[in-house]
């Protein structure tokens, strides 16, 4: 396992480091930053292409291998939506070249071993977990999954089956639709970031159009695999060099994706008979690369991503208690812009007011400077989440992966404390100033406006969606 050993001391003239000086007052003494130093795994890159990021980790006598492909449902056709995700899921369980689907899960039960593939947004995923003693066959198992999969023809049909009730059944749930709507709104319904799958794009959709996507985006030299657990890296290296011979690497001409623009705001209302209101508000954000990322996160945790210590929740939801859970959304994008805003469930006798005290809240960050004490409790939050998720060695090995994947120099989390450190309540005024904005954002509820204490119009024109199918 991968251990950090923080060293804290304190030296005084004529003191010993580390204690006190007699009678000195606790509330006066200060303490040296921890050192953070991020650790780091080992990278490889085969012939081939395939990227390798080792971790050793002997504790227990098991392997972990999470895979990332450069592919995603940005790239489905728009007839096809579906395409990408049903292509993962069937890699899986339709089969090999060499074995079936059934003779995949017998294997694989036998050595109490598991595959997984899926397809997201914007990345091909993959992983592998096993032990030490079944490797081998685990390996070959996983190797033949990325590179030829059978896609049985039955096991595509149930896939599109099943991807189809699951469209069917997309209103059943509050919290879901509003997610979904509300991403169409500020993305756009046609945008690859905003479109949603449907039965006709899914019957569209057939055997041979999975074949041909894996076979244009599951190459090798868009391949990452991170490996942690109990391996010796240059047996791996060689381990993984014979499972994935003959694969070549080959050139992926990727389609343009339309990108995403400003929509400006507008209030928005799916009308359902709910006794709570799903309410979201918010706009497009900022990309990943953004120089002012840490100013923005800080703030976020100050609004209502810091939980309990936020103020959304400690305003809304324990002084008022008009809340089931509230906060900031603050999800930065990587080949794209992300959202930015802000989201709460809550009575519907209390819709009007929870949206008015949201608003206030973005209004009162933009206007006014926030006290030293909100902003060094929200950098110790941050920064102290940040260094415990570097206790897993899979977690270590993931994010510097994912960082290669969409292009983030590795070098950015040996800075990320200084930056964050950076931070100063000017700094969180002008982001919340730049970044949100009041007369462009989306304002989003999923309830009875019969219930509600005020009428949704009295916050501008109301827009109805009908869910109809």
């Amino acid at each position: 396992m991968a251990i950090i050993t923080l060293f804290f001391g304190i030296s005084h003239a004529g003191h010993i480091a580390g204690l006190p000086a007699e009678k000195e007052d606790p509330k006066t003494m200060t303490f040296p930053a921890a050192p953070f130093t991020p650790p780091r795994s080992e990278r490889v890159t085969l012939s081939n292409g395939i990227t390798l990021y080792f971790m050793e980790d002997h504790e227990l006598p098991l392997i972990h291998i999470d895979a990332m492909i450069r592919t995603g449902s940005i790239y489905d056709p728009p007839e096809k939506i579906g395409l990408a995700g049903l292509t993962g899921a069937v890699m899986r369980t339709g089969g090999t070249k060499q074995h079936s689907g059934s003779e995949m899960d017998a294997l694989l039960d036998q050595i109490a071993a598991r595959i997984s593939v899926g397809v997201g947004m914007e990345a091909g995923t993959a992983s592998l977990d096993v032990l030490t003693k079944d490797f081998d066959l685990g390996l070959i198992l996983f190797a033949e999954t990325l590179m030829h999969p059978r896609f049985d023809e039955e096991k595509f049909t149930v896939a599109v089956n099943r991807a189809v009730e699951q469209v069917r059944r997309k209103n059943d749930h509050p919290a879901s639709i509003a997610r979904r709507e509300f991403g169409k709104l500020v993305y756009g319904a046609q945008n690859p970031y905003g479109r949603e799958v449907t039965e006709v794009t899914l019957r569209n959709i057939s055997r041979d159009d999975l074949i041909r996507f894996h076979q244009t985006y599951f190459v090798p030299n868009h391949l990452f695999l991170g490996i942690t657990g109990d391996f010796n890296k240059k047996e791996m290296t060689r381990a993984i060099k014979n499972a994935f011979s003959g694969w070549e690497k080959r050139k992926v001409k990727f389609p343009p994706v339309a990108p995403v623009e400003e929509r400006g705001g507008g209030v928005y209302q799916i009308t359902r008979p709910l006794t709570q209101t799903q309410i979201r508000i918010g706009h497009l954000g900022i990309k990943r690369d953004n120089p002012d990322y840490h100013a923005l996160l800080i703030m976020d945790d100050i609004l209502g991503g810091g939980g309990f210590t936020s103020r959304l929740f400690r305003d809304i939801r324990t002084e008022r208690g008009l809340a089931y859970s509230i906060g900031s959304l603050f999800h930065p994008g990587y080949f794209e812009r992300g959202m930015i805003g802000l989201y709460v469930e809550t009575r519907a006798e209390t819709t009007y007011q929870a949206i008015s005290l949201l608003m206030g809240h973005v209004q009162r960050i933009r206007s006014e400077p926030v006290p030293e004490e909100e902003l060094m409790l929200a950098k110790e939050s941050v920064v102290n989440s940040l260094i415990f998720s570097f206790s897993d060695p899979a977690h270590i090995v993931n994010r510097q992966m994912s960082f290669a994947y969409y292009g983030i120099a590795a070098e950015t989390l040996d800075h990320y404390r200084e930056q964050i450190g950076k931070v100063t309540q000017q700094d969180i005024q002008r982001v919340a100033q730049e970044y949100l904005h009041p007369d462009r954002m989306t304002i989003f509820a999923v309830g009875d406006d019969g219930r509600y204490d005020q009428p949704l119009s009295l916050l501008g024109e109301v827009r109805k969606i009908d869910l109809s199918p």
